[in-house]
């Protein structure tokens, strides 16, 4: 695996105009991923996580509007022409959508799905080429050729997410963002789904961006994990150290709420995400922190790099100006709950 990145996230902005205000989903994310590295995504619904997928893929609806640097052989595709993006998604950029169902056309055979991505992409293929390089690509992901020629709905939901998966690769993208590969499949399916991405990179070297609720399957599949809480990621390392010694509240949160075979206790994060038309000021975690200071309320965090390849974002780790002139009592009960409430 090569240590150079594929894509180079830095600085990402991407805010929502709405009648309500402007939604702040994405602001100011930086991350790299590597060829034939995973990294995992992971945080609460409402976080920002697909809207960061979508934005890196300059997949955004009418209405959005991002800036920052997101650097792809050597260029920038923040504020590239639609014309270019378009180039460039399917052969080097791939997207593996949530719901497979409603991404499949009902009223086309699942050879016509592939015949049309390839025809837009590679124009010079022939029919024959067309359909030995899909049924070689079905065949990866388990899907016999006899299944060809049929419509979506034949399919069940696992096999609709492999053929989703199928669509993205056949055109052996550099970049795949994989967004909720595995929600409503059944645990066994899940296997063959994670089982095929990890072929995936060592057959091909793609990177993979793996966005997803399940830590189970991010300590499985993940070489690295970054953690994302309104619109920002607050931890990012290797997937072993986050999930061995977690650095920051959220994430120690998180793996507390998760259930295992040694769970006896229920445990939940009170609260809920924020608002992210008007998130709370400096640090957005603090109203639902059980380590919150008083300078968490009043300050930005300081992104800090507490080992190599490890970052949070989090007062707990510095710098040491930290401190107000009012010490670093945590904040009372009662004024979290009156937060929250807010």
């Amino acid at each position: 695996m090569s240590t150079a990145p594929v894509v180079s996230v830095r600085d990402l902005r991407v805010y929502y105009g709405t009648p309500r205000g402007t939604v702040r989903a994405v602001d100011r994310v930086s991350l790299e991923i590597a060829e034939g590295e995973v990294l995992g995504l992971v945080g609460e619904s409402g976080c920002g996580k697909s809207t960061l997928g979508r934005g890196i893929l300059g997949l955004l609806p009418e209405g959005a509007r991002s800036d920052g640097e997101v650097i792809y052989g050597g260029r920038n595709l923040v504020g590239m022409g639609a014309k270019e993006l378009r180039r460039l998604r399917g052969p080097d950029l791939g997207l593996i959508f949530q719901e497979p169902m409603t991404r499949l056309n009902p009223l086309m055979r699942i050879e016509d799905h592939f015949r049309e991505t390839l025809e837009q992409h590679e124009p010079r293929l022939t029919g024959r080429e067309i359909r030995t390089r899909s049924l070689e690509t079905l065949g990866r992901m388990g899907i016999p050729p006899t299944r060809f020629r049929q419509y979506p709905h034949e399919f069940s939901g696992g096999m609709r997410q492999r053929i989703m998966i199928a669509l993205a690769l056949v055109l052996r993208p550099r970049l795949l963002v994989a967004d909720e590969p595995t929600t409503s499949l059944d645990v066994i399916v899940e296997a063959q789904i994670l089982a095929i991405l990890s072929d995936l990179r060592r057959s091909f070297g793609t990177a993979l961006l793996l966005i997803t609720h399940n830590l189970g399957i991010v300590a499985e599949a993940c070489d690295r994990v970054a953690v994302m809480y309104a619109g920002k990621i607050v931890e990012e390392g290797d997937a072993r150290d986050v999930f061995g010694e977690p650095a920051h509240p959220y994430t120690r949160e998180l793996l507390r709420s998760t259930i295992s075979l040694e769970t006896e206790e229920l445990h939940s994060i009170p609260g809920a995400p924020p608002n992210l038309i008007d998130p709370p000021r400096a640090c957005r975690f603090h109203p639902r922190c059980p380590s919150a200071m008083v300078v968490c309320a009043d300050r930005d965090p300081v992104e800090q790099t507490i080992e190599e390849g490890r970052r949070v974002l989090c007062w707990l780790h510095g710098p040491d100006e930290r401190i107000p002139a009012g010490g670093t009592e945590t904040l009372e009960r009662a004024e979290i709950a009156v937060a929250e409430e807010a």
